[in-house]
């Protein structure tokens, strides 16, 4: 059995723990408050050129049905094709499976069939594949993750969408992790380009319901041209936000965790500090005893 003052050791050290990892938790949890209402605040713009989006493609000209946000590039082969994967991470630790199960997908996209190249946002994921041998991975957004700011998300987007006019990239994805729940998150991939119609088709419209006719001026593809990058720039600011707040949520859960873990084991020292302080009261009563127990029979 370990001594009193080695038990008293060990509980002095994990109290000290239980104070950082009980502050991480304050922290994460404000953090978390925030992004959640900077996305709330946001949403009603995004949700707007979302709506547009929805009804420029469905009026979009018969002429113009192949317009080239939209080309799906069918003759290029999937070993031929050059795939775009935004990644996002966290810059420190602490929060859990967070970085591992992104990092895990990103692995799995890279096993498919094509030429992957990687944009990687936050320190952790970018040390971790700078380390892999044979992953072509850009080094362009050496930003941050906390605090997400439209200007990152327009400078991203216009990057996506030069790469895909270019025909540098002929698809491109954003892989982040998206909160579920207050007690769950989970890694989501969503395709940025090409757009597809089906994704903006309405799946309950009302037969014999008429829709509006609306022009568009200078032309399609201009309207396009102006619509597509705005649109980009909201789902990756959304996407963004969506991956700090569920980076705070994790971390939160992981401090929550650490602390209840803490306690339990405080409980287990206390109660084994007593165990050793009640042999040593027990030891020295025993001395006491037989010393007294010697001097009688010498008397």
């Amino acid at each position: 059995m370990a001594s009193m003052k080695e038990i008293q050791t060990r509980m002095k050290s994990i109290q000290d723990t239980m104070k950082i990892t009980n502050a991480m938790y304050l922290i994460s949890s404000s953090k978390m408050k925030k992004a959640k209402k900077t996305l709330t605040d946001t949403e009603p713009y995004f949700f707007g050129v979302q709506r547009a989006m929805d009804r420029l493609l469905r009026h979009l000209p018969e002429t113009e049905k192949e317009n080239r946000y939209l080309d799906q590039r069918p003759e290029i082969p999937p070993e031929e094709r050059k795939f775009g994967l935004i990644v996002v991470t966290a810059d420190k630790g602490l929060n859990g499976a967070y970085n591992h199960n992104i990092i895990k997908m990103a692995e799995e996209r890279l096993k498919l069939p094509g030429h992957r190249k990687l944009y990687v946002l936050g320190v952790v994921g970018r040390q971790y594949f700078g380390k892999v041998k044979g992953v072509d991975m850009d080094g362009s957004f050496r930003y941050t993750v906390q605090k997400p700011t439209m200007h990152r998300a327009r400078m991203i987007s216009e990057t996506m969408v030069d790469g895909f006019l270019n025909r540098e990239l002929d698809e491109v994805f954003i892989l982040f992790t998206e909160m579920v729940n207050s007690m769950k998150e989970e890694p989501k991939l969503k395709q940025l380009l090409p757009l597809k119609r089906a994704d903006f088709e309405p799946s309950q419209m009302l037969a014999g319901v008429m829709q509006e006719n609306i022009s568009l001026f200078p032309s399609a593809d201009e309207v396009m041209d102006n619509m597509v990058p705005n649109y980009l720039t909201g789902i990756i600011y959304g996407c963004l936000v969506e991956a700090y707040a569920s980076e705070h949520n994790a971390r939160m859960m992981a401090m929550r965790s650490s602390t209840d873990n803490a306690g339990e084991m405080l409980k287990d020292l206390s109660i084994q500090y007593n165990r050793a302080r009640q042999a040593a009261i027990t030891q020295e009563i025993t001395e006491v005893v037989s010393g007294a127990n010697a001097q009688k029979r010498k008397g």
